[in-house]
């Protein structure tokens, strides 16, 4: 069994390490963020850090790398305010992939992957069309993290789009039903099916499948 120290982790090549600590804390949601600058532009790209805030009132959050070059989706939240959250499935995930490829700020990563710009709402930011579920988002705050200079960005979620036959009686959404990707470090993408819900958890009593109920 291999064992890694912090000291050891600070000896190992950049990419090594990058690739050996990014996908050892194991799968990670992988969604495309899509933007539009105050001047029109649009921008499209691919984010494993998106994750639950709260559900009252209704939030998500995203972790944005350091400022110490461009970023666009950053950029563009904080010019325009609005973004939109597209979960990536099996059909898209090579051009969603793709998207990570750094573009000048005036090509949209829409063109240049064959993704469709989609508005709905009267929401003045794109969702893809191709993507079975879309967030529309509005930026709230964000918070410097200041041990690696990363930010947390918090968003407001404004709008949901999903196709009602994925939606249980409870609300809880079936991911694979839309073949809803997972990615683990940097490049690799993996298909997750369900194995069970289980019963809310409570001291000294049995936990049981919420499926096989009898």
């Amino acid at each position: 069994m291999f064992h890694y120290k912090s000291t050891d982790l600070e000896k190992l090549p950049s990419r090594y390490r990058a690739n050996l600590i990014n996908s050892c804390t194991g799968y990670k949601s992988v969604n495309l963020l899509a933007t539009k600058s105050n001047q029109g532009n649009t921008n499209l790209a691919i984010f494993n850090s998106v994750v639950h805030i709260g559900s009252n009132p209704a939030m998500l959050g995203f972790i944005s790398r350091p400022l110490t070059v461009p970023r666009h989706t950053y950029r563009n939240i904080r010019e325009h305010n609005l973004f939109t959250v597209n979960q990536v499935n099996k059909h898209i995930f090579e051009k969603a992939h793709h998207t990570s490829a750094k573009y000048d700020e005036k090509i949209s990563e829409f063109d240049k992957t064959n993704l469709t710009e989609e508005y709905l709402d009267d929401f003045d930011a794109p969702y893809v069309k191709e993507s079975a579920i879309k967030l529309g988002c509005e930026y709230v705050s964000e918070y410097k993290i200041e041990e690696n200079g990363c930010l947390l960005i918090i968003g407001a979620i404004k709008h949901i789009y999903l196709n009602s036959d994925i939606v249980a009686e409870d609300g809880w959404v079936k991911l694979d039903d839309v073949d809803t990707m997972s990615s683990v470090g940097l490049d690799g993408y993996a298909l997750p099916k369900i194995i069970d819900r289980l019963s809310y958890a409570k001291p000294d009593e049995n936990i049981n499948s919420l499926w096989n109920e009898s």
